[in-house]
């Protein structure tokens, strides 16, 4: 029997604002679909906090049991530079800054966002689309809105109607916005605008000499809006209704508001069951801005070369320390936290090797069975990672303690905990043993040590006895010990 059947779980839906059991549409069957990057520059690591997010639940409705279909869509057209109407195509700009063709750009990023993602140890999805490969369906959509009355050509370009939308459906619901207040806080347009109302949205632009990226629609050459690739991409290959859609906090409003609102002029459905939004990502207290420095690369993070760390970290520590934040809490990013939290993951770690050396006793004193339940608890409740982690901590002392006689454990529970260990640490919150980076780092470690022992030894052949004892004293107050013997110097980290 598929794990789901036995499990219950809850969600919280941004639309209702409170936790809901999940039912989906087809038993056994979820439709995911998660708004991906805009690839005009690496990857942002809020982003990544984000996706890492959504792999986890993705990683956890596969280990229920769940046939899943997860979309996430990379954008390469259509994105404006202010997020709204005006302005040019990000990657366009990108394009024309660099004297390169924009879809250069597209595949220069989609690279370093895939490695990244690869590097953290990331399930793909099961379908990753592309913008500028479902142009035609976003035509089509645009037809549908406009057929229905929701929808105004103006000059080339084609906006949504809101006001009208407004009548017969619910713009804000999802945001909590409502149309008049809106209104009411908006500048009044000038005389150089095509909208009817501020509070449209661009379905189609008309494309200027000057605009890279273009396609022939029935109202002429253009590009299609930001919000309208998602509507069409995930109706397609989810269906006019679908489970579940995330993305991060910032994009609650206007992208997902306009993704609904879309959805019910174009096909009178309501398009997602239960909306999810990861939250923010902070860098020693402060909001990330390239503008200000306080912000780090991703890639960053696994060689340590930025002002803002003093080591590199192995990519699953990092994703650990992400983890141990539930997904729609703020997150504080610094080089203390990672270092403690690389030392839970080392532990977590030994654990798990310790595991497989522990002698097995005719009685349990932990009841394994209630605690791997407490463990699917915690991811029941809304993917609550913190907590899933906490509990596998208690597991942590438990095996320490049978390790040194302490208490006991039966064969068959160490079984059931030795498994339930894996499929929580390695399926679901997607960690790798960070032997491999650690080896990695030994072998540096050691050759920047060894070229100090030989530079110490030349000193001391040149009776440089100040510089012998300060390489020897500074490597001590590092934590490495220098052994002087017979066959040569050798060293010791403490």
């Amino acid at each position: 029997m598929a794990l789901y059947k036995e499990q219950s779980l809850k969600i919280y839906n941004s639309l209702t604002g409170k936790k809901e059991d999940f039912i989906p549409l087809l038993e056994g069957h979820i439709g995911m679909y998660v708004c991906g990057p805009t690839v005009y520059s690496n990857v942002h690591l809020g982003n990544v906090r984000t996706f890492m997010s959504f792999d986890m639940i993705f990683r956890y409705l596969k280990h229920l049991g769940y046939k899943v279909r997860y979309v996430r869509n990379i954008t390469d057209a259509g994105h404006l530079t202010d997020d709204g109407d005006q302005g040019e195509d990000k990657i366009a700009k990108k394009a024309r800054l660099e004297k390169i063709e924009p879809m250069e750009v597209v595949q220069q990023y989609t690279v370093d966002f895939h490695n990244i993602l690869n590097a953290f140890n990331f399930l793909p999805p099961s379908i990753e689309p592309t913008a500028t490969g479902h142009i035609i369906e976003q035509i089509e959509i645009i037809k549908k809105i406009i057929d229905n009355g929701y929808a105004y050509e103006k000059n080339g370009s084609v906006y949504f109607d809101v006001v009208t939308f407004n009548k017969d459906h619910e713009y804000g619901k999802l945001s909590g916005r409502k149309l008049e207040d809106m209104i009411a806080n908006t500048r009044a347009l000038n005389a150089q605008d095509e909208k009817e109302n501020p509070q449209d949205f661009a379905l189609w632009k008309k494309a200027g000499p000057e605009h890279i990226m273009r396609w022939p629609s029935p109202w002429g050459d253009g590009f299609p809006g930001w919000h309208l690739e998602c509507t069409a991409m995930s109706t397609k290959y989810l269906g006019e209704q679908f489970d579940i859609h995330g993305g991060g906090m910032d994009l609650k409003f206007p992208h997902h508001e306009c993704e609904i609102a879309q959805n019910e002029a174009a096909m009178g459905t309501v398009p997602v069951r239960y909306w999810m939004h990861a939250n923010m990502l902070t860098l020693n207290g402060q909001k990330m801005a390239k503008s200000t420095g306080n912000s780090i690369n991703p890639g960053e993070i696994f060689t340590g070369d930025s002002p803002h760390l003093t080591k590199g970290f192995a990519p699953s520590a990092a994703r650990f320390f992400v983890l141990q934040a539930n997904y729609r809490s703020i997150l504080d990013f610094s080089n203390d936290a990672l270092i403690a939290s690389e030392k839970g993951f080392n532990r977590l770690m030994e654990s798990l090797k310790i595991l497989k050396s522990l002698s097995t006793d005719a009685s349990s004193s932990m009841d394994v069975a209630a605690w791997r339940q407490s463990c699917y608890d915690a991811m029941n409740d809304d993917f609550n990672s913190p907590i899933l982690i906490a509990q596998l901590f208690e597991a942590v002392k438990q095996i320490h303690l049978i390790k040194d006689g302490k208490a006991t454990i039966t064969a068959d529970d160490l079984k059931l905990l030795t498994k339930t260990m894996n499929d929580f640490v390695f399926d679901v919150l997607g960690l790798e043993d960070g032997d491999a980076f650690a080896k990695a780092d030994d072998t540096k470690l050691n050759g920047a040590v060894e070229l100090l022992i030989k530079l110490r030894k030349e000193a001391r052949e040149n009776k440089d006895f100040a510089t012998s004892d300060k390489i020897r004293d500074e490597l001590l107050a590092l934590g490495i010990q220098l052994k002087d013997g017979r066959e040569g110097t050798t060293f010791t980290v403490n």
